[in-house]
Parts: structure tokens; sequence; C-alpha cells
């Protein structure tokens, strides 16, 4: 796939909603009690931790993640097949890969399924996006 072919606009667009979605996901709304209990933070911790720096962090990975799904999937995917490979990349390659971590430092279940909870949606919604785009 040739870089003119991607349409940045969608990638971007793609890369906030996953930006979105883990404000909404780690929030009171949500996982945020469960996922510090879990994880063993406390709120004191969140609100040392260098905002600009996290925030910052957090689109360019989720930039980088919609950008190479965007090349993955390519210009000529349908809205299903990109819903559904977003759906398997967050499932089986994400999610896989965390729990391996997860059983060697002995993390709880709780913690692995929250933020694999996470990483289904966030590829799911990139998917969707990306896929339905005009």
């Amino acid at each position: 796939m040739n870089f003119s072919d991607i349409n940045f606009i969608s990638v971007l667009v793609a890369a906030l909603s996953s930006f979105t979605l883990s404000s909404v996901w780690y929030s009171n709304l949500l996982f945020r009690q469960a996922w510090l209990e879990s994880c063993g933070l406390t709120e004191l911790d969140l609100q040392s931790a260098n905002k600009k720096r996290v925030c910052i962090g957090t689109f360019l990975f989720s930039f980088l993640a919609a950008f190479v799904l965007s090349v993955f999937l390519g210009n000529e995917s349908s809205l299903g097949l990109s819903v559904g490979t977003g759906f398997a990349i967050g499932l089986f390659w994400v999610s896989s890969s965390l729990g391996l971590s997860y059983l060697y430092e002995q993390r709880p279940v709780k913690l692995f399924l929250i933020n694999s909870g996470y990483y289904v949606s966030q590829f799911s919604l990139m998917g969707l996006i990306l896929g339905g785009w005009p």
C-alpha cells in the first residue's frame, strides 16, 4: 500500500475515538475503581502522574495503532471485515499477549478482563471508523 492512499482524516478520527473510549472506559462510569484496585494504584497516584505526558502518549500510541490498522485493512475493506478484523486483533493478538504477561506477572484476572475488554473495544471501534469512512 502506498502511504498516499491512507486517509489520514479517518486515522485521526479513529485515534481520537480510541482516546475518548479510554477516558470513558477507565472512568467512574465504568471500570475506574475496579481497575485502580486491580493494578494497585490510588487516586493520589493518578493525581501525581504527569497528565500532559500521559495524554500525549495515549494519543500518539492510539494514532500509531489506527495508522497501522488502516495500512493493514487497505482501502477496499468492507465495514464488516474492518470491524471483524479490529475485533480479532484486539481479542487474539492483543489480549492473548496481555494474557501471557499477566500470567507471568501474576496479575489479577479482573485486571486482565478490564484491559483486554478495552483493547477489543478499541480495535473494533477503530475498525468501524476506518471501514465505514466514505
